[in-house]
């Protein structure tokens, strides 16, 4: 007599994980829901271009050639080819040294404007008066006090994210939940440990706000600090092809501006994401 081995679920069984996981269909929504306005936009330049209406605006081949000549070089070979890099990283060495002069100074100072009341009154009137000024009015005094060059680029980055940092910061120190403030006490906290443990951390939602908005106002400020004659940067670049004419060169500028802007943006959100995980606020 033979015992029999029943297998007919072991073979789908075993088909079944080693079936590879499907791909949700949700994860592409937000892909295509982003995809949808620039191929409108996309698709409106083309066809403005295409009916003669808009003469100077070259179409969007047109700027896509230039681009890729602006990168890679080879079909124009004039001054602009395959110079992108270079412009590229000039302007970001600008933007970020401004940037993380401009956090450095602002975000302690918002930190003592939010917290403390005497240097509240003696300083913010001052930074209100001085706020409304446009950064490019300050382009012929930074030219003045830093000469022509990097230097009046990355001053006029400073002031272009130093605002909305500072002003975050205070917003997010004055606008701590004062229950926190009674459960440290009760816990034993006080001084110096009541600022860097309670005011802080709820601060830095506000904080990270501000970062955000100071990284994208100084992206927007470069074209105006490289006009203090620098030679190289995107801003440079965009002024040159002003001289020239050269429109598709002035549009790729301003896509790859926007582009590295972009990335910028989401490498601080990814740090804001990193940092703020335990607030369940957050998300």
């Amino acid at each position: 007599m033979t015992a029999t081995v029943d297998t007919t679920d072991a073979t789908p069984q075993r088909a079944e994980a080693a079936a590879p996981p499907a791909v949700s269909r949700g994860a592409w929504r937000p892909v295509a829901l982003a995809l949808i306005f620039p191929a409108c936009v996309l698709a409106l330049w083309e066809f403005v271009t295409a009916s003669g209406r808009l003469r100077i605006v070259p179409p969007p081949y047109d700027v896509a050639v230039m681009m890729w000549d602006f990168a890679f070089g080879g079909i124009y070979d004039d001054a602009f080819s395959g110079t992108l890099y270079i412009h590229l990283l000039a302007s970001m060495r600008r933007v970020y040294g401004g940037f993380a002069l401009a956090a450095l100074v602002a975000i302690p100072l918002g930190l003592l404007i939010g917290r403390i009341k005497v240097i509240r009154q003696m300083l913010d009137p001052t930074f209100q008066i001085l706020r409304p000024i446009p950064v490019t009015a300050w382009l012929p005094l930074s030219m003045i006090f830093f000469g022509l060059g990097p230097s009046s680029a990355i001053s006029l980055v400073f002031l272009g994210a130093f605002y909305p940092i500072l002003l975050n910061t205070v917003f997010g120190v004055r606008h701590v939940d004062p229950k926190l403030f009674e459960a440290a006490a009760m816990l034993g906290c006080s001084g110096s440990a009541m600022f860097r443990r309670v005011v802080l951390p709820a601060a830095l939602p506000s904080i990270f706000n501000g970062l955000r908005l100071g990284l994208g106002f100084a992206w927007v400020v470069i074209v105006v600090g490289e006009m203090t004659g620098v030679p190289v940067g995107l801003g440079a670049a965009i002024m040159d092809a002003r001289t020239l004419s050269r429109t598709d060169l002035i549009i790729s500028g301003m896509i790859v501006i926007g582009i590295a802007g972009f990335v910028s943006d989401r490498l601080v959100l990814a740090l804001n994401n990193r940092l703020l995980g335990w607030n369940v606020q957050h998300g």
